[in-house]
C-alpha cells in the first residue's frame, strides 16, 4: 500500500508528465484556454490512462517478454501494440463524449481524437516498460497491475491538474493589460514556465 501511494503521489508531483517531461504539450496549449475544456480533456486523458496502462502492463510482461507465453522476447512490437491499445481507447472515448456532451465535444474538436498521439499517454507507457526492470526497492518500480493503475491514475490527474491550473490562470489574464507582443502564447509560454519553477519544488520530494 505505501508502495501506491509512493507512486501515485510522485506522478502528480515529481514526475509530473508536463512539467517535468513536458509530454502532451501540444494539446496542453491549445485546450487550456477555459476550465471547462481543460477538465474536460483532462478526465479523459486519464480515463485514457486509467484503461491503457494495466492492459500495455499485460501485454508486456504476458506477451511480449521472453517469460511470455510465446517464450521468446518480442518487445520491439511494443510500440505497435502500445499504440493500437492507446488508439482502441481513446475511439471508445471520443464515442462516449460525443452521446452524452455534444458541447464538450464540439469544444474539445480535434484534440479529443488526438488523444490517441497525446505523447504524455505514450510517454507513460514507455516509462512503464522501463520500470519493470527496476529493483523493488526502487519506488518507480512498477511490478504489478495495481502499480500500473496507480501510476496511470497519478499521470492522469498530473496532467490535468497542469492542464486545468494553466486554464485557470489564462481565463483570468483575459483581463489583464498583457503587454501586446506578449498577448496570446508569448505570454502563455511565460506562465508555463514560472508553474514548471513552481512544481520543482517537489523533485526532492521522498515518499
Amino acid at each position: 500500500m505505501e508502495h501506491l501511494l509512493s507512486l501515485f503521489v510522485r506522478s502528480i508531483f515529481v514526475d509530473n508528465m508536463i512539467f517535468a517531461f513536458f509530454l502532451g504539450m501540444c494539446s496542453y496549449l491549445a485546450v487550456s484556454k477555459t476550465v471547462k475544456t481543460a477538465v474536460g480533456l483532462g478526465i479523459a486523458v486519464t480515463f485514457v490512462l486509467v484503461v491503457t496502462l494495466p492492459v500495455n502492463y499485460l501485454l508486456q510482461t504476458r506477451v511480449l517478454s521472453a517469460d511470455g507465453i510465446f517464450g521468446i522476447d518480442l518487445s520491439f512490437l511494443s510500440f505497435i501494440l502500445f499504440i493500437a491499445v492507446i488508439a482502441a481507447i481513446t475511439q471508445l472515448v471520443e464515442m462516449v463524449v460525443e452521446r452524452f456532451s455534444p458541447s464538450l465535444y464540439a469544444s474539445l474538436g480535434i484534440f479529443l481524437p488526438l488523444i490517441a498521439v497525446n505523447c504524455a499517454i505514450m510517454g507513460a507507457s514507455l516509462f512503464m516498460q522501463q520500470r519493470i526492470v527496476k529493483g523493488e526497492s526502487d519506488p518507480q518500480f512498477i511490478g504489478g497491475v495495481a502499480d500500473a493503475i496507480s501510476y496511470a491514475l497519478g499521470s492522469g490527474i498530473g496532467w490535468m491538474l497542469a492542464i486545468v491550473g494553466l486554464a485557470a490562470i489564462r481565463e483570468k489574464m483575459a483581463y489583464s493589460n498583457v503587454p501586446a507582443p506578449l498577448r496570446g502564447l508569448g505570454i502563455t509560454f511565460i506562465v508555463v514556465g514560472l508553474m514548471a519553477m513552481a512544481f520543482m519544488c517537489f523533485s526532492g520530494l521522498k515518499i
